[in-house]
């Protein structure tokens, strides 16, 4: 058996991966881009993006997300949600470093904080719907 439980699948996702966020776009394939992000298991998913970036112009309040998190090493698992974005709000300096200490460390990313411009930075939060996810850890 390969699946998870629901606790075990918000577990997963809360850890650190990079995560791979799909995005519809009108009249041509998903748009599918890697992307730091957080989630707290019960809550929402944040991301941070640059509104004059593609994804940044595809995104809007109740446009509908994926976003895919796995383990590239054996044993291979994933779990991938789906949902809709329910809040766009400037991104702030705090919430900024946050996101770049949990990807870089705390050096690494208050320097990439301290360097970023804030100015057409948005974040953006989702609450997940739907779950998909396997653990081939527990395949036997």
């Amino acid at each position: 058996m390969t699946k998870m439980t629901q606790d075990e699948k918000m577990e997963f996702l809360s850890q650190l991966h990079v995560g791979v966020l799909g995005l519809n776009v009108p009249d041509q394939g998903p748009l599918t881009v890697p992307i730091w992000y957080d989630y707290t298991p019960g809550g929402k998913l944040w991301m941070i993006t640059g509104t004059n970036s593609r994804k940044g112009q595809l995104i809007n309040v109740g446009t509908r997300l994926s976003l895919a998190a796995q383990n590239e090493t054996l044993p291979y698992k994933y779990v991938s949600v789906e949902g809709v974005v329910d809040s766009i709000t400037p991104a702030d300096k705090e919430t900024l470093t946050a996101m770049a200490v949990r990807y870089l460390g705390e050096d690494q990313g208050r320097a990439y904080a301290d360097n970023s411009n804030l100015a057409d930075q948005v974040t953006v939060t989702v609450k997940p719907e739907r779950w998909l996810a396997v653990d081939y850890g527990r395949a036997g």
